[in-house]
């Protein structure tokens, strides 16, 4: 099965630039789409980003758009957030999930990676 993991979140200033990957193993990504998402305290989750694995077509949010990018390397099976001019609503936990082109909801979560954006 499919398994996920994040790492590069961290404490950063408003401003700043922080990219979040995602690691994934176990099955082949070719029928899926593998997302970022945050849940930030007392919100719900939100989509941020979006990537289909085989032909690399995006969607990111409109409130993050422009300030953030997703991209992936096929080669590393390695999905990217690239997140530029953090700002404090945007501290959340950041969670990459995969789910197979179609499905409405994501199967296959990391375990998340907390980034946290002080002003």
């Amino acid at each position: 099965q499919v398994q996920l993991a994040e790492s590069g979140g961290g404490l950063v200033r408003a401003g700043d630039s922080l990219r979040l990957s995602c690691a994934v193993s176990g099955g082949s990504l070719s029928m899926y789409v593998i997302g970022w998402l945050r849940q930030a305290p007392g919100k719900d989750r939100e989509t941020v980003a979006a990537i289909t694995w085989s032909e690399g077509r995006t969607y990111v949010t409109d409130s993050v758009k422009g300030r953030f990018t997703v991209s992936r390397d096929a080669a590393k099976n390695t999905a990217y957030l690239q997140m530029y001019t953090l700002r404090p609503e945007d501290t959340a936990v950041y969670y990459c999930a995969a789910k197979p082109r179609g499905n409405s909801a994501y199967t296959r979560w990391g375990q998340g990676t907390l980034v946290t954006v002080s002003s």
